[in-house]
């Protein structure tokens, strides 16, 4: 199943969570996602992302460039949902309470257009 954006419906977190957990059941290998090791996967993965940006002075990426971002970031986020799933996380909810804390330290009247932390704004 390839989910591409045109007349087709976009994947919703829930559909794209069951079909990691679906994959990974048909193949038997939740024994070997504990945590520790899900999370050196996210770390792994977010590595050979940040390679496709290494020496390049400038930003345009080319249509194989990103379609390999594609990948590595689908590789990052399946990791992130499967490390989840093991702590007990619910992802979604997580983000969206993590946003509520950057928006309370980044407040839009002192942080907009500036990349300071938020101890130095």
């Amino acid at each position: 199943m390839r989910w591409i954006l045109d007349s087709r419906a976009v994947p919703t977190f829930e559909e794209a969570r069951a079909a990691l957990r679906a994959f990974v059941d048909e193949r038997d290998w939740d024994q070997f996602h504990d945590p520790k090791d899900l999370a050196l996967s996210v770390a792994i993965e977010a590595g050979e992302l940040v390679e496709i940006f290494q020496w390049r002075a400038a930003a345009k990426l080319s249509e194989d460039e990103r379609a390999r971002v594609a990948e590595e970031l689908a590789d990052v986020a399946m990791y992130c949902m499967l490390l989840a799933d093991k702590a007990g996380v619910d992802l979604p909810a997580a983000v969206i309470d993590k946003l509520a804390k950057n928006r309370a330290k980044y407040p839009v009247e002192k942080a907009r257009g500036r990349a300071d932390k938020y101890n130095r704004l």
